[in-house]
């Protein structure tokens, strides 16, 4: 917990008070101010901490809280996690909000499951405006925050998990396959032994495989 005067950048409170990245790892972006904060990218955070430019960016002060990311998070399942508290918020009064937030939710699970569409950029855009316009409270016109701004500043990993069914940040266990290093495997059977559901097949001294259909990607 640090206190700085409002306006100090955002640079100097993650890399002077927070000192940088853990283990050396390159920072991507910084959320603001809650869940229904939005997410900064590394190259904006010059940006001084105050109401007028956090707005500016397409994010809020809201609680103060700042959340660091590194190369190892996936933009895409970040926002669908803030959003996911925000449609549990929601007390269902108006329409934009309690089906509007729902709906993007299963857009956006869709997408880290590989399942996304080639609209589904397009359609999410929209109803966050919509949402944003419409809803009654403060809630509703601030949840999709985290969705406009990684759309906005993070689109291609948007577009590698719709296009190419890839997670850079290796997060969404429905991308990634795994496979036996022909050329490495010992024939040891530890991973055989350890595999929860049984999914690797071999004889000892022999290559092992994985079958795809049964592993979870654990």
């Amino acid at each position: 917990l640090v206190e700085v005067p409002l306006g100090t950048s955002i640079k100097t409170v993650v890399c002077g008070a927070g000192r940088g990245g853990v283990d050396g790892k390159t920072i991507k972006a910084v959320q603001t101010g809650g869940p229904s904060g939005g997410c900064v990218p590394y190259s904006l955070f010059e940006t001084p901490l105050d109401y007028d430019h956090m707005k500016a960016v397409g994010s809020i002060m809201g609680s103060g809280g700042l959340v660091v990311m590194d190369e190892d998070t996936c933009m895409v399942d970040t926002a669908k996690y803030f959003l996911g508290f925000t449609v549990e918020e929601s007390c269902g009064k108006c329409l934009p909000c309690r089906e509007g937030l729902k709906h993007m939710y299963d857009i956006l699970n869709r997408i880290t499951k590989g399942q996304g569409k080639t609209d589904d950029m397009a359609t999410l855009e929209f109803m966050c405006e919509t949402i944003k316009a419409t809803s009654l409270c403060g809630l509703g016109q601030t949840a999709p925050n985290p969705v406009v701004t990684t759309l906005l500043y993070f689109d291609s990993e948007y577009r590698d998990h719709i296009d190419k069914s890839k997670c850079p940040a290796k997060v969404c266990t429905a991308l990634i396959s795994y496979f036996i290093a022909a050329d490495k495997c010992r024939g040891c059977t530890i991973c055989m032994k350890q595999c929860p559901v049984n999914a690797i097949a071999g004889k000892k001294s022999f290559i092992h495989v994985i079958d795809q259909n049964k592993c979870i990607a654990c």
